[in-house]
């Protein structure tokens, strides 16, 4: 296996190729690879930056895939592209997955990137939000269709939701440095990192410490894909774990290819770096140290169906399939 520990520009500069010769393996030529496409669930950024490094030195390729990272957005949702088989992975979340599967959608989880939803209560150092009792008396600044995330919250920590009050905003930290609102709902990795990039201390209450679990960043595929595509998906989430682990190692690194593959996204060197660091913590812990990548336990499976359920979507243990990454990881 390539060594993770080669310095930034050698991450950024080298092909396959080049990564071979300089941790002394012979290069082969790539056998004749298999196009397939892994559906990204929002726009390009630093988010996936793992996938990013493991096309960019040729992993897949090496394992005989030709992989296309198609972008997602509001308008490009991940669920249909992988039912109809344009996709062969998607890149989604238990509660949007749950839901699908309600409509009879035949998903199944095969891996958790992120091992801590990344939902937060962001607030200013003075006016704390450092715990769900917290909130009580608070103006909270959100998109009402996170009502059930923020109730979810509440029921899971006792604390009551008519004491409350829910201000509709649109996703931007200004109501909340304009003193419109006293916290906002929010992912712990953009509007927080948005306010430090303008020199403004947050408070970031992040809500899977406080009992919400649901797996965020995880990877879908079909019930049909798993049975007789099963080659393609061990191929493509080994070069997902050795992309991810990488990124870990160096995540400057990773947000400078971010803002070089993607010149046009607008994206912005500081805001990616600072995005990719604290995307670390959300991503990794002691399971996956101990386990590998993307892993989960039935533990973590049975909180994430009691959070479920609180957002009105009933699933089993049956949704998540562990056997892709157990064969991954088992080298």
């Amino acid at each position: 296996m390539i060594p993770t520990t080669l310095t930034r520009r050698r991450l950024l500069a080298t092909g396959a190729a080049g990564l071979a010769a300089a941790s002394g393996l012979a290069w082969r030529p790539a056998r004749a690879a298999t196009p397939v496409s892994l559906q990204l669930s929002w726009l390009h950024s630093v988010q996936f930056a793992g996938s990013y490094i493991a096309r960019e030195n040729g992993w897949w390729q090496e394992d005989g895939l030709d992989v296309t990272l198609l972008q997602g957005g509001p308008n490009a949702p991940v669920e249909p592209p992988v039912v109809s088989g344009t996709a062969l992975v998607g890149i989604s979340a238990a509660d949007y997955t749950a839901a699908a599967v309600a409509e009879g959608a035949p998903f199944r989880i095969i891996g958790v990137a992120m091992q801590k939803n990344p939902f937060a209560i962001a607030s200013l150092p003075d006016n704390p939000v450092n715990t769900p009792a917290d909130l009580k008396g608070k103006r909270i600044g959100m998109a009402l269709a996170n009502t059930p995330v923020l109730k979810a919250l509440c029921t899971l920590n006792d604390t009551d939701m008519d004491a409350i009050e829910i201000v509709p905003t649109q996703y931007s930290a200004q109501p909340l440095m304009a003193g419109e609102v006293d916290c906002l709902l929010c992912w712990a990795t953009d509007l927080p990192v948005a306010m430090a990039i303008q020199g403004i201390d947050s408070v970031t209450m992040l809500m899977a410490d406080h009992g919400y679990a649901v797996h965020s960043q995880t990877y879908i595929v079909t019930d049909d894909s798993l049975a007789n595509r099963r080659a393609e998906i061990v191929a493509l989430m080994a070069g997902e774990s050795r992309g991810w682990e990488t990124y870990r190692d160096d995540t400057d690194a990773a947000a400078e290819l971010t803002v070089e593959l993607f010149p046009d996204a607008g994206l912005d060197l500081p805001t990616q770096m600072l995005q990719a660091r604290r995307q670390v913590p959300l991503m990794f812990s002691e399971l996956t140290e101990a386990h590998g990548f993307g892993w989960w336990t039935p533990e973590t499976v049975a909180a994430n169906i009691e959070t479920l359920a609180l957002l009105g979507r009933q699933v089993t243990p049956a949704l998540w399939d562990r056997s892709i990454l157990e064969e991954v990881h088992a080298g």
